[in-house]
């Protein structure tokens, strides 16, 4: 009776099995739904046919568990769209240039100063115990004329005035004042460099510089020196420092002076007109450095131009402060010490003294005093005591 049983059972099993492997092979596919279609009003009036594809609404693939259908493709989780978190914004901060050209100028001043570059400060009190306002209404005396036919008589000479003699002290004096400095090549240079007179390039005034390059060359130029100054960025410039060159000043202590002495026969006496004004000094390089070596004339300023400046510029007194004169009245008055340096007196070879006596300096100062004294003489001989 247990073996009937147990070969029902059997039975029974089988049975299950290939009815169920039946069902499963007989199963039909799911049918794809068929694109619905809408019909939306146009604006017109016509209809407008849409059709939605249902396929455009579901992607092939695994859902995503956030509702988002992901792509078929299997994703690495240690590629490259591992590399940042999910959490993590992406970085749309703008970084700061290395290249220092956004970077803000700071203007360093130097310490000592420059006569030449700084700015005048007016006082704001009057800085007299009387109301000096006579040097604002001063005006140079305009040159009697002497026509081309009575001047009988006339020289060319170039003179150096050395501001290192005692008589020519005032030249170095660098007082400020109202005026500004009261240093002469600094009265020359800020008279060219703001375009009150014109600066040449030679003596014969064919040349003018121009006032970039009058600036550049003469007043020591400026340097630009990047500052990092950012600790955490180490290759960030911060600002940009400009500072100013120094020009050596000290170093301009002679001037040269171009001058026409003529005689006039209208008024029966010796004049003296000076035709140009240059500063000279140690050769300069455009990177500051100062060569050792014989000065060089820097430039050369037309004098008629430059009267009417130097008109309204005191020269010190060391004697009597409260008695002084312009500028203008030094160069008429002839109140200064030189030497001459060439002159065209039985000179064809257009020779300096400097040049015919280079081994003995003390031939040249005695030649240029030989040159004095026979101008001298020629006035005296025209005369009968």
């Amino acid at each position: 009776m247990s073996n009937r049983l147990f070969l029902r059972g059997i039975v029974c099993s089988v049975l299950a099995i290939v009815v169920l492997c039946t069902n499963a092979q007989t199963k039909k596919k799911p049918v794809a739904k068929k694109p619905t279609t809408t019909t939306k009003k146009n604006q017109v009036g016509g209809a407008k046919k849409q059709t939605t594809s249902p396929a455009s609404r579901t992607t092939r693939g695994t859902k995503n568990p956030f509702g988002e259908p992901s792509n078929t493709s299997a994703v690495d989780p240690f590629g490259a769209s591992a590399s940042r978190g999910t959490n993590e914004k992406p970085d749309t901060a703008r970084k700061p240039k290395l290249t220092g050209k956004d970077a803000p100028l700071v203007i360093v001043k130097t310490a000592s100063g420059n006569p030449l570059t700084d700015s005048n400060k007016v006082s704001l009190r009057n800085d007299n115990a009387v109301e000096a306002n006579l040097i604002k209404d001063r005006a140079p005396l305009p040159y009697d004329y002497i026509r081309e036919d009575d001047a009988v008589f006339k020289q060319r000479i170039w003179r150096i005035i050395d501001a290192r003699e005692k008589m020519n002290l005032p030249f170095k004096n660098t007082m400020e004042t109202d005026n500004g400095s009261q240093l002469f090549f600094a009265i020359l240079f800020k008279s060219a460099a703001d375009g009150g007179v014109v600066a040449f390039e030679d003596e014969r005034f064919t040349t003018p510089f121009t006032k970039e390059k009058f600036k550049e060359r003469f007043s020591g130029g400026t340097d630009t020196v990047p500052v990092y100054g950012d600790l955490n960025n180490p290759e960030l410039i911060t600002s940009r420092e400009v500072r100013t060159r120094e020009f050596p000043v000290d170093s301009v202590y002679r001037f040269q002076i171009k001058e026409e002495v003529l005689f006039d026969k209208e008024t029966s006496r010796l004049v003296t007109r000076i035709l140009g004004v240059a500063p000279m000094g140690p050769q300069i390089l455009p990177n500051g450095k100062v060569l050792e070596g014989p000065p060089i004339t820097y430039f050369w300023i037309y004098y008629p131009d430059i009267r009417a400046t130097l008109a309204k510029f005191e020269v010190y007194n060391p004697k009597n402060y409260g008695s002084r004169m312009s500028w203008e009245d030094l160069f008429e008055g002839r109140f200064y010490s030189s030497y001459i340096l060439k002159s065209t007196m039985d000179n064809p070879h257009n020779q300096s003294l400097a040049d015919k006596y280079t081994k003995n300096k003390l031939f040249m100062l005695l030649e240029g005093e030989a040159i004095k004294e026979k101008i001298f003489n020629y006035e005296q001989d025209l005369w009968a005591y």
